[in-house]
C-alpha cells in the first residue's frame, strides 16, 4: 500500500504504536524471509523483527559482522513487509555511513512498508551484540546517529510515510551500564521512540535501564546470550513493553534441517520429522492462491475459442 492510500490509523508503524500502547510486553519472534514472517503473523503474534543476525545467515550465509550491505537489507525488507499485514521492524544496523546514510536507511525502510527501524552505536563493522569484538562510536557521534534517523523519521511524515525509531545502544559491554544508561537517556532526549540496551547482565541491570530512563523499552533474549533469559511477564514487571527472540526460530528451523539431514544421510526415511504436505502448501500460500484464482476460472479451456 502507498502511502498516499493510508490513513494516519492504518500505517504500520500506527499499529505498532497502539500495540506498544497496552500495558503488556509483547513477545516478538524475529524473521529472516517472507515466509517466516508470514508464520510468525499466522501463529497469532502482533508484530515481527527482521533480525539482520538471521538475514545475514539466511541470504548470504555469513556472520552478522558487517558484511551484508544496506541494499540487500531493504530488499529483505520489502519481500517481508509485502508478505504480512502485521507491523515489521527493521534492523539498521549502524546507518550504513555517515548522518546522511542514517537518513537514507530510514527513508528506504519506511518507503518499504516497515514500522520501525533500529539504529545503533556501534563503531562499522558491527556485530552481534552477544559476541565478542564489538565497539561502540564516541558519544557525540551516536547522537548524531539517532539524530539524523529522527531528522528522516519527520520529514517522511510530512511526506505521508510514518515510521519509528529504534534507538539502540551497545555500550554496556564496552563502557559499563552507566554509559549505556547514559546513552539511552540522550536518545530518549532526542525523541527516540524505542529504547534498546544490549546485553545486560543480570536482572538488576534490566531493571535499573527502565528504572533511570522512562520510556519504551525493548529487551533482546539470545538463548546462550549475555542477558538472562527472562519470561515476559517478568520483563513486563521490569518495565519492558517488548521481548524479542532474534534467534530462536533460526536456530529451531537450522536443527530441524540437520536432523533431517542426518536421516537421510544415513539412509532413513525423515518422513516422522517432516511438515504434512497439505500444511506446508497452506503456509506458503497455495489455498490463498487458488481461492483467488478460482474467481477467474473460465468453463472449457484448451484452444476452444471464446
Amino acid at each position: 500500500m502507498s502511502a498516499a492510500n493510508m490513513t494516519p490509523s492504518t500505517t504500520p508503524a500506527a499499529k505498532l504504536r497502539a500495540e506498544l500502547g497496552e500495558n503488556t510486553c509483547h513477545v516478538m519472534p524475529c524473521c529472516w524471509d517472507a515466509l517466516s514472517a508470514r508464520m510468525i503473523a499466522e501463529a497469532g503474534f502482533g508484530f515481527t523483527f527482521m533480525s539482520g543476525f538471521a538475514v545475514s545467515a539466511a541470504r548470504i550465509g555469513a556472520p552478522d559482522v558487517g558484511l551484508i550491505s544496506y541494499g540487500e537489507m531493504l530488499d529483505e525488507a520489502r519481500n517481508i513487509a509485502a508478505a504480512v499485514s502485521i507491523p515489521v521492524l527493521g534492523d539498521g544496523d549502524t546507518g550504513y555511513g555517515n548522518a546522511m546514510n542514517v537518513r537514507r536507511t530510514v527513508e528506504g525502510y519506511a518507503r518499504a512498508g516497515l514500522a520501525a527501524v533500529m539504529i545503533e552505536d556501534q563503531l562499522a563493522p558491527k556485530r552481534c551484540g552477544h559476541t565478542v569484538g564489538k565497539e561502540v562510536v564516541g558519544r557525540k557521534e551516536a547522537q548524531m546517529r539517532i539524530r539524523a534517523a529522527i531528522d528522516a523519521r519527520e520529514e517522511l511524515r510530512r511526506a505521508g510515510y510514518d515510521i519509528l525509531v529504534l534507538a539502540r545502544t551497545d555500550a554496556r559491554a564496552t563502557c559499563g551500564l552507566e554509559e549505556a544508561i547514559w546513552r539511552a537517556q540522550a536518545f530518549a532526549d532526542l525523541g527516540a521512540d524505542i529504547l534498546f540496551v544490549e546485553a545486560p547482565e543480570s536482572e538488576a541491570e534490566l531493571s535499573e535501564i527502565t528504572r533511570v530512563v522512562p520510556g519504551v523499552h525493548m529487551a533482546n533474549m539470545v538463548e546462550g546470550g549475555t542477558t538472562p533469559n527472562l519470561s515476559a511477564k517478568r520483563l513486563h514487571e521490569l518495565g519492558y513493553r517488548i521481548a524479542a527472540y532474534p534467534l530462536t526460530l533460526l536456530s529451531a528451523a537450522m536443527r530441524a534441517m540437520g536432523a533431517c539431514l542426518e536421516h537421510m544421510r544415513a539412509g532413513r526415511d525423515p518422513a516422522g520429522l517432516l511438515m504434512g504436505f497439505d500444511e506446508l502448501k497452506r503456509h506458503v500460500g497455495f489455498d490463498h492462491y487458488d481461492r483467488l484464482a478460482a474467481r477467474y476460472a473460465t468453463r472449457g479451456g484448451g484452444n476452444v475459442p471464446g
